[in-house]
């Protein structure tokens, strides 16, 4: 697929098919999140993949009841590791790059998905504390961002976007 036609064709995803992905895909879409620029490429994150039923449904409870969370075969969750970039660059490294770090990754991962066949959600409503507590990550790693993997149950809308003048100051 062209990559434009993959930015057309991403969508937030909420309902997902009863099937599994396969563990080619996973893999695939595990490589587009290792591809992702870092800062320094550090890669100050660490992707805790969760497939256990009964997990993803507390997962979905400690995501303030996001049920479509529990119906996705697969929740990727993307915790910034702040140390490991505060190494080489401080305070900055550890409170903003570690998260673009995450969250880049994550973005890379929700696009690959489409290119796959896959749909995905990115969910950062979450209580950190729980979704570490739940999946015993360690304290120096901070959950940012979750994405909901699987085969879409659904085809939203095109949703309607900022025009460019609104979006771009010019200078």
């Amino acid at each position: 697929m062209e990559f434009f036609d993959i930015l057309r064709k991403r969508h937030s995803i909420r309902r997902f098919k009863e099937k599994s992905i396969e563990k080619d895909k996973i893999r695939k879409l595990l490589q587009a999140a290792n591809s992702a620029p870092s800062a320094g490429n550090l890669q100050a994150y660490r992707i805790f993949l969760v497939k256990d039923k009964d997990i993803c449904k507390r997962l979905a409870q400690v995501a303030y009841n996001q049920d479509f969370i529990s119906q996705a075969p697969i929740n990727l969750i993307f915790c910034a590791d702040g140390l490991r970039s505060a190494q080489v660059y401080g305070t900055r490294g550890e409170t903003l790059y570690s998260i673009q770090d995450a969250t880049i990754s994550c973005a890379f991962v929700h696009l690959a998905a489409v290119d796959l066949g896959l749909g995905s959600v990115m969910v950062g409503a979450f209580d950190e504390e729980e979704a570490s507590k739940l999946l015993k990550i360690p304290a120096n790693l901070r959950p940012v961002i979750m994405l909901s993997l699987g085969y879409p149950d659904e085809e939203p809308e095109e949703t309607p976007r900022r025009s460019l003048d609104d979006l771009v100051q010019k200078m």
